[in-house]
């Protein structure tokens, strides 16, 4: 649900607004305020209800922690936000903090040293997770300083501040899960019991999208319900607004849309209960043990539990299990991508032939490119924002269109698309980067570098046990041997109708133990493959696909590892250096070129099927 904000705050500046916070940090005592990008759920993006952050400093972006004391305020963004940081906070006194720079404390760093002593920090608990929490406790405590986390301040000052969503919820169909709900929950226990716990508190939207079969709408782009669970030995509490399972929700397939969802919930064995009843319920919860995550449950709620029951400390079961597609999913996902193939293939196609003849604007070509993906069967909405960038926008990682910012599309340089799909067989993501005319010589040496890197990674082969930071210097090693590098990273995972950006996966260069992306890669998981390169001012260019884990042999040394393709469109030749890439290079990249001629030509009429023939050919040195 998306709500356009024109209350009198909203029309104040950066600068008014952080004055009135001071004015409510002086009555509670606060010496400084933290105010994340996060809802009570811990979600990676949230809904507009939860845009405290973004009110406050002006800053779009979808990750950063604002920090205001009485004589500063602060902004934590990391390499992704850098250049669009500086943009959106300029005029501001908010002052850009580069997340992992030299120099550049932490946000906890920050505030141990910033709150002085016997002072008092402030923070609206339910925003922020546990783990966060609990360390900035220990922290303080030297300093004899309290925390205080009751208070909403943001909530105070911001006028016409959008409601909770409530969307309608629906169930995913077996067909396209792969497994029941009931199954889920059995395999759950089992796990609980694995732990000698007999209560489990799950807060994540994703994991209990997952683990009920069930699908909403109460965030942009991630098809999730807000909501928390509680399942016991022999119960399951849903605690939801319950108008959210009343209903039209999508245009449902084969019929499905019949489905009550009350019955379908309490065929389950559940209990429902009102949304904001789980910190009722907790307070009465006495001598548990309970299974829960630090990471993913709000601090509020944490403390209700903690004293008066055991708390295990694990990451979320059901986040491990979703990570690893089975044989259903991952069959509907090759299906997904084929018709995201058709769909972006048909998009460059387009633009090729209407670039120079007409006004192209990055917005305009955008909703094109969603026109396309709207003629597929089954196809829900975008799986993010996206990413619609030429020339020197495409330096900022993750660039947003505005009507501010819209650029014109001209006949030279790149443009740069990055974006996914939510299908009822599953979520797709990809990046492309088009010539639209001349390019420079450094273009093409970049474009090339990004292509190898692409290819390489795809090609890995693998012992198990292997995580992504044994990948990463296969991607990495093309720009590393040139002094250059990128400030991402490679791959994420990917969830299955689900967060385009999922745990407990990832490849890159070093460990970043927030994000919990450093597990072993398991037969099933999905990730992406996305080298780039960023030259401020200039050009940025990336190539991304989806691949995901297979088995391949088994020797004497153990089973080993590989990846396949789940992208299926055509990467752009003209920008292509031949004389930069191996033979191997070449080979690896004539055969995704056959492949993907041979997945999606049959779907295009016979003009685009002849371009596409053309756009495949081989290359040689």
């Amino acid at each position: 649900m998306n709500t356009v904000n024109d209350g009198s705050t909203e029309k104040m500046t950066v600068n008014q607004k952080l004055e009135l916070l001071r004015t409510k940090m002086k009555e509670r005592g606060m010496d400084a305020y933290m105010v994340p990008t996060a809802d009570f759920h811990e979600s990676e993006y949230v809904g507009d209800h939860f845009k405290c952050r973004q009110f406050l400093t002006g800053f779009t972006g979808s990750a950063g922690i604002a920090v205001v004391t009485m004589k500063e305020a602060c902004l934590w963004v990391d390499g992704r936000y850098f250049v669009q940081a500086a943009v959106q906070l300029q005029g501001t006194s908010v002052k850009m903090m580069k997340m992992g720079q030299e120099g550049v404390p932490s946000v906890a760093g920050y505030l141990e040293a910033e709150v002085p002593e016997n002072g008092c920090l402030g923070f609206d608990g339910r925003v922020v997770n546990a783990l966060t929490g609990i360390d900035l406790e220990k922290r303080l405590k030297e300093k004899n300083a309290r925390i205080l986390c009751s208070d909403d301040l943001i909530n105070e000052i911001w006028e016409d501040r959008p409601a909770l969503s409530m969307e309608p919820t629906w169930a995913l169909h077996e067909k396209y899960a792969g497994k029941t709900a009931e199954e889920k929950l059995k395999e759950l226990r089992a796990e609980m019991k694995k732990e000698h716990t007999d209560m489990y508190v799950l807060t994540s939207l994703d994991d209990i999208a997952w683990l009920l079969n069930i699908r909403g709408n109460d965030i942009a782009y991630n098809p999730v319900v807000l909501s928390y669970v509680i399942v016991t030995e022999d119960k399951l509490y849903l605690f939801v607004n319950e108008e959210v399972l009343h209903g039209e929700a999508y245009p449902y397939m084969d019929n499905y849309h019949d489905i009550d969802m009350l019955k379908y919930l309490e065929d389950l064995g559940t209990e429902i209960l009102p949304y904001d009843d789980i910190y009722k319920m907790a307070t009465d919860i006495t001598g548990h043990k309970i299974l829960m995550e630090k990471q993913h449950i709000n601090y509020a709620l944490y403390n209700i539990l903690k004293d008066k029951n055991e708390l295990v400390d694990k990451m979320n079961p059901t986040s491990d299990a979703k990570a690893v597609k089975n044989k259903v999913e991952i069959e509907n996902e090759k299906k997904a991508h084929i018709k995201d193939g058709v769909a972006v293939t048909r998009f460059i196609y387009w633009l090729k032939h209407h670039i120079g003849k007409e006004r192209l604007t990055e917005m305009s070509v955008q909703d094109k490119l969603e026109e396309f993906r709207k003629e597929q069967e089954g196809y829900i909405e975008p799986s993010f924002a996206t990413i619609s960038a030429y020339g020197a926008n495409a330096a900022m990682c993750h660039y947003s269109a505005t009507k501010e910012s819209d650029t014109v599309l001209e006949d030279h340089g790149f443009y740069l698309v990055d974006s996914g799909g939510q299908y009822y067989e599953g979520t797709t993501d990809i990046t492309r980067t088009i010539a639209l005319g001349e390019l420079t010589e450094e273009e093409k040496e970049h474009f090339t570098l990004v292509l190898i890197s692409m290819l390489r990674l795809k090609e890995v082969k693998f012992l198990y046990g292997c995580r992504g930071l044994s990948l990463d210097y296969v991607a990495r090693e093309p720009f590393w041997s040139r002094g250059l590098n990128f400030d991402h990273g490679t791959g994420h995972g990917v969830g299955y109708l689900l967060n385009v950006h999922e745990r407990p996966i990832g490849i890159r260069y070093r460990v970043v133990p927030e994000r919990q992306e450093n597990t072993p890669f398991m037969p099933g998981m999905v990730c992406s493959d996305e080298p780039g390169i960023y030259i401020e001012g200039s050009h940025g260019i990336r190539t991304e696909n989806l691949i995901y884990c297979k088995k391949d042999e088994k020797t004497d040394y153990g089973q080993f590892l590989s990846f396949e393709y789940l992208t299926y469109v055509p990467i752009d030749l003209k920008p292509v250096d031949a004389s930069l890439m191996e033979e191997q290079d070449l080979a690896w990249l004539n055969e995704y070129h056959a492949q993907v001629y041979e997945k999606i030509a049959p779907y295009l009429d016979t003009e685009e099927a002849a371009w596409l023939k053309e756009v495949t050919r081989p290359l040689s040195k």
